[in-house]
């Protein structure tokens, strides 16, 4: 069996989850309600779901190879859905550059990267998005996966590059930089 498929799934204080029969796949379908909001997921005929003393455990129908793949994921999912309805999920992003800067525009993000217009990016119903500082943003949502998903076309706009490391980039993380043409003829003696 799995390892993550076999741990059972607590259910976090204020969440209720919920099984019906019927989902898209032909199998079960999870609904997962807390104080941010509600998730679905929809589950293949393969995997079942209970609940069981405050717990959300997932068996598999049989051990062919497609049943294996989707057990430790639909666990991962329901967990992922029970903490994003309790706590939220956030990305935080950072934008290096001189004259790159954002703002809100509503609900929107207008974001100032150096081109000749600005980008306009449009949040999705279960996202929000907050600026600080006109460098920071901060996407977030109870869909860990739209969050995730939101703040990669943000990045993709304009991604970090290595010899001054403009761009955006995700906060903490690293980038690789690069030893320009001019500074790398001076340590080697060159004019």
């Amino acid at each position: 069996m799995s390892r993550v498929g076999k741990a059972p799934v607590t259910i976090l204080e204020g969440v209720t989850v919920t099984i019906e029969d019927g989902g898209r796949y032909g199998g079960q379908k999870v609904v997962v309600q807390g104080p941010l909001g509600t998730l679905e997921e929809d589950l293949r005929k393969d995997i079942k779901v209970k609940t069981e003393d405050g717990n959300v455990i997932f068996e598999r129908k049989d051990d062919t190879k497609f049943a294996k793949s989707l057990h430790g994921l639909y666990r991962t999912l329901t967990e992922n859905m029970i903490k994003g309805v309790k706590n939220g999920y956030e990305k935080m992003l950072e934008i290096v550059g001189i004259g790159y800067r954002a703002e809100l525009k509503g609900n929107d993000l207008e974001l100032k990267l150096g081109a000749t217009h600005p980008y306009l990016i449009k949040a999705p119903e279960e996202i929000s998005f907050e600026v600080h500082d006109k460098v920071s943003i901060v996407v977030k949502g109870v869909d860990k996966q739209l969050v995730g998903q939101v703040s990669a076309k943000i990045r993709e706009l304009s991604k970090p590059e290595p010899y001054k490391g403009k761009g955006i980039h995700y906060k903490g993380e690293y980038i690789r930089r690069k030893v320009g043409k001019a500074a790398k003829s001076v340590e080697e003696g060159g004019d």
